[in-house]
């Protein structure tokens, strides 16, 4: 399997039909995870849209991803956890780290991303995959525990998932993925801060 850091993002491409484990390595680090279409930088993963399809704002087995065209683009296939994830809140950013009283910089999940498609997609290789830096589609957050009350307030506790705990993302189409180790150590998010994961794509023959 392939170390995703603490603090840290990855990208990378990934066609129909293969399939990504994503392994909780530590058991309660949060993921934000993003999807892209390789050639078109305005179809992407939009949690708008697959809350709205789902009728739901976490995603249990079977339920496809849809992008902001409404087209799925990943299938959650398996999960070993208790089934807690996140498609409400929005990347942490430096302004976030700011407003809970951050001084300097602090490594955060906006940055990430956008450092991660730069390094791995160069704009001379992908011009139709550049996105804006003040921009980014908010992520699905796997592994991360948002309650909310009657009331419609949100709570952040720590994630449900235990050591070793895992879900299978099959992609519906060809994507760009973008994962980032959450960084965020001033709120519960991940528990006792962050931590490493790992991940792993999968051809249909390597799950038979």
């Amino acid at each position: 399997m392939t170390l995703l850091p603490a603090r840290k993002a990855a990208a990378f491409p990934m066609h129909k039909g293969h399939h990504l484990k994503l392994t909780n390595t530590h058991g309660k680090q949060v993921i934000d995870f993003w999807a892209f279409h390789p050639t078109n930088n305005h179809d992407y993963l939009s949690m708008g849209h697959s809350r709205t399809i789902l009728t739901s704002i976490s995603p249990r087995v079977g339920d496809s991803l849809y992008s902001n065209h409404r087209k799925p683009m990943l299938t959650l296939v398996e999960d070993t956890t208790p089934g807690v994830h996140d498609m409400l809140w929005a990347a942490c950013d430096q302004a976030r780290y700011r407003m809970l009283g951050a001084a300097g910089y602090h490594d955060n999940c906006h940055d990430n991303m956008h450092q991660a498609l730069r390094a791995n997609f160069p704009l001379d290789e992908y011009p139709n995959l550049q996105i804006s830096d003040d921009w980014i589609p908010d992520p699905l957050n796997l592994f991360m525990n948002v309650a909310v009350d009657h009331r419609g307030g949100l709570e952040i506790r720590p994630p449900t998932s235990e050591r070793g705990q895992y879900v299978v993302l099959r992609a519906e189409m060809d994507l760009v993925i973008v994962m980032s180790s959450c960084p965020q150590d001033m709120v519960p998010v991940n528990g006792g801060g962050p931590a490493d994961c790992e991940y792993e794509i999968f051809t249909d023959a390597a799950l038979a």
